[in-house]
């Protein structure tokens, strides 16, 4: 794979508008405009939700996993669409077929993969899985709109 096939934290602050501590994608390591991409999160032991969840067993909640396949998702919408998407601001429509399958714990690097399904207008519908090596984590099925500021 390529450097150009990659996108570093760096270009996508420039590309969706999250930040510490809800940006939840390190890094693109895989895309295909217009079709998928394949983002990483390192799960970290000092991301403020384990304090809570759970202090003797921290597991990353299963909300924040399907947030980090939104923020994929929205990486796709701006490398497909161009400049013109930066900034816009995507918030989900529906969840739908939402399943945790293992839990995703500090230490493990998560494995964001995501499709689209179609898009018509400003409404695009995505298939997420989330992976620790081999291991499906969590997947779902998932709609977002795409809004100016």
């Amino acid at each position: 794979m390529s450097e150009s096939q990659t996108i570093d934290i760096m270009r996508i602050m420039d590309m969706i508008p999250h930040r510490y501590p809800i940006l939840l994608v390190d890094r693109i390591v895989e895309f295909e405009p217009d079709q998928y991409a394949v983002g990483l999160k390192n799960v970290t032991f000092n991301e403020p939700h384990f304090q809570g969840h759970f202090p003797r067993m921290p597991v990353m909640p299963g909300v924040l996993i399907v947030e980090a396949m939104a923020q994929t998702s929205a990486i796709l919408v701006v490398q497909t669409l161009g400049k013109a998407a930066e900034g816009k601001l995507v918030y989900f429509m529906t969840i739908d077929e939402a399943k945790f399958r293992k839990p995703v714990t500090p230490g493990d690097t998560l494995m964001i993969h995501v499709t689209k399904e179609r898009s018509r207008g400003g409404v695009w519908k995505f298939r997420g899985e989330a992976r620790v090596g081999d291991v499906l984590c969590a997947e779902a099925t998932y709609s977002a709109m795409i809004l100016d500021k």
